[in-house]
């Protein structure tokens, strides 16, 4: 997508259910073996109750929309601000939407608001983005 395709305003999304596999396949990649995700004896006795999915997991779908959908392929993340709000659970679907806020034609860069919910709408990430364009 072009720098001259994307308007204020414009806004996409991406939805996924966070499974157990996820937590551990991801436990695995980043070598993040914290037992708040992987030890469910230990995230019993935790603030949270339960497991909980990793918080690099969740924004990681800000990643998804930038890079697939808006503006898609080829978009490359330059900068990234994000604050948890909410545990997210296994079994949770949560989405992230990005919403176009501000764009520097010349520069070739975007800035998009980012919010990440789970199924009851409420927030579990908020932040913003900011995307070159590698057109």
């Amino acid at each position: 997508m072009k720098i001259t395709e994307i308007t204020i305003g414009q806004s996409a999304s991406f939805s996924k259910t966070i499974s157990e596999s996820d937590v551990y396949l991801f436990a695995g990649i980043t070598g993040d073996l914290n037992p708040l995700h992987i030890n469910d004896v230990h995230a019993q006795v935790s603030i949270f109750k339960g497991r909980v999915a990793h918080g690099m997991l969740t924004a990681s779908l800000i990643s998804t929309v930038l890079g697939m959908y808006l503006p898609g392929p080829g978009t490359v993340l330059v900068k990234q601000d994000i604050k948890y709000l909410a545990p997210v659970y296994f079994g949770d679907t949560i989405t992230a939407t990005c919403t176009v806020k501000e764009k520097a034609e010349e520069k070739k860069l975007v800035v998009l608001d980012c919010k990440v919910t789970n199924q009851n709408d409420k927030a579990v990430i908020v932040g913003s983005a900011t995307i070159l364009l590698n057109e």
